[in-house]
């Protein structure tokens, strides 16, 4: 499981396929395999080596993929980190990676600065800037200058070791690195362009983060099978529209809240997405009245996938998207799943229990911390912390994250049930519901809401129209905040730990 003999198969094999367009760059398979060489061969000659670890803090760049594919063949360790990190933030997770080198913009130049001092493990001509140099910091042009076109030495990489460390969102506490391999990546090469349908004349579009853990879902697929891949800056629902009508993209993975920007965009029209094969969800639940209006405006085109960043993942194929609307899949190919309750007993189809799963691409750990390993993967099973539960046919349908069930008057509400209710008001964008204490029920649901168009629709009478329609009294929300948007992580998740702290500041 080489994934460094990928990019320089492709350069030999069709050296003139366009591999990838990013702004103004649109390169080649043979030019990004030389520029990846020439990447690949600077950082041994700064003296980098097989295991060590380099940081990354970018926005989506060139830079950033040359990275993740010098990784390939150096054996070097990628770690991106979110351009959202604050200061203590960053170098905490420095400090916790080992990294040896950091590449970054001019942006987070004076932050670094600042920190040196804290970051021993890092020497001065080893703080990299991507969009010029400064003192103190040598430009990225620099470190590739005169480093030759051709491959590196051999670095002896083998399945198991590691390629690099994503750290974990920290929407539910402490951000961990979680360690993939070689083999794991190899994994997602092969499962996912299997899953996928993608095929050598695939053009996938990325708009999302690079260093978001989904990105890899499109990512390794075009890697192994030589398509082309389209990088965009930044989210942009225009932008998106135009590029799928434009360059006849094929294949496109999306978070909810993107989704739904692009179905909320006024140039929104199923014909300028019809060379679309596959629209992909990853990252949080899409509600079902979204996935509604996407199955009516672009049919056999829609994938749910359910996974977490620790190797467990289902996928809800475009063919059972209507059939099994409410589902988000089955395990992929080589992977188990079980429903268990809190004495981890299996529990029959229907009933609520956290989702556990193992196969292929589960994590070689979280790095430096077995006692949290031995927590998560108990068994060789791993725990996601996810409730759901599965029907008679074996499909997996997600209730909610344990962390974000709701407790009221001894009773489990799930957020995502009340949602499921909330987003189908017609003033209403998107929704995210969680419990604030209560001093009767010990705690309540309270429902934030971005609506369509500012004041269409007041917080109380909201309160009202939702709490006629839930399922149970349980269910009602006691109040309903109303905000420009929602908080979200580097990845476009929400942050609901972020909401019920406005919401208690606010109250």
């Amino acid at each position: 499981m080489n994934l460094g003999t990928l990019l320089p198969k492709h350069a030999r094999c069709r050296p003139d396929h366009l591999a990838l367009v990013c702004g103004d760059d649109r390169l080649t398979f043979r030019q990004l395999d030389a520029r990846v060489n020439r990447l690949a061969n600077a950082l041994l000659a700064a003296g980098l080596r097989k295991g060590d670890t380099l940081a990354t803090v970018l926005p989506n760049r060139l830079e950033q993929l040359e990275i993740y594919l010098a990784a390939t063949k150096t054996g070097v360790v990628a770690v991106p980190l979110s351009p959202l990190l604050q200061e203590r933030g960053l170098v905490s997770l420095l400090q916790n990676s080992d990294a040896v080198m950091v590449v970054t913009t001019r942006a987070f130049a004076g932050t670094l600065d600042g920190l040196r001092g804290e970051l021993p493990a890092i020497r001065d001509e080893r703080y990299v800037l991507v969009d010029g140099e400064q003192p103190g910091f040598r430009s990225y042009a620099r470190l590739v200058a005169g480093a030759p076109e051709s491959e590196p030495p051999d670095a002896g990489i083998i399945g198991s070791d590691p390629y690099n460390i994503i750290y974990s969102s920290g929407t539910t506490g402490e951000p961990k690195g979680i360690v993939h391999t070689h083999d794991v990546r190899a994994g997602y090469c092969t499962l996912l362009a299997s899953t996928c349908r993608m095929t050598p004349e695939s053009v996938v579009l990325h708009a999302g983060s690079l260093v978001f853990n989904g990105a890899f879902i499109d990512l390794m697929p075009w890697l192994m099978l030589g398509a082309t891949y389209i990088l965009h800056k930044a989210f942009d629902a225009d932008a998106v529209i135009a590029e799928i009508e434009r360059s006849r993209v094929t294949h496109i993975v999306m978070v909810p809240s993107q989704i739904v920007a692009v179905l909320n965009n006024p140039g929104f029209a199923p014909q300028r997405l019809e060379s679309l094969e596959m629209l992909l969800t990853v990252g949080a639940p899409l509600h079902v009245e979204h996935k509604q209006r996407l199955n009516d405006a672009l049919p056999d085109r829609f994938y749910e996938l359910y996974g977490l960043t620790e190797g467990f993942v289902t996928v809800l194929d475009k063919t059972d998207a209507v059939r099994k609307m409410g589902s988000v899949g089955v395990p992929l190919a080589f992977y188990e799943m079980r429903i268990l309750d809190d004495s981890g007993r299996d529990v029959p189809p229907g009933q609520v229990g956290e989702i556990c799963g193992r196969g292929p691409m589960m994590m070689a750990g979280y790095y430096k911390r077995p006692d949290l390993t031995a927590k998560a993967v108990v068994g060789g099973w791993l725990h996601s912390g996810d409730l759901g539960y599965v029907d008679e046919d074996g499909y997996l349908y997600l209730v909610d994250r344990k962390k974000d069930m709701i407790i009221s008057g001894g009773v489990n509400v799930y957020p995502r049930d009340i949602e499921e209710v909330v987003v189908q008001h017609p003033a209403v964008r998107e929704t995210a519901v969680f419990g604030v204490q209560d001093p009767r029920w010990g705690e309540t649901p309270v429902a934030a809401v971005v609506l369509r168009s500012p004041a269409a629709v007041s917080a109380s009478e909201l309160v009202e129209w939702i709490n006629a329609r839930v399922g149970a009294k349980f269910q009602r929300v006691s109040d309903v905040m109303i905000v420009d948007d929602f908080p979200r992580n580097v990845a476009g998740k929400t942050l609901k730990r972020v909401l019920q702290e406005q919401y208690r500041k606010a109250d």
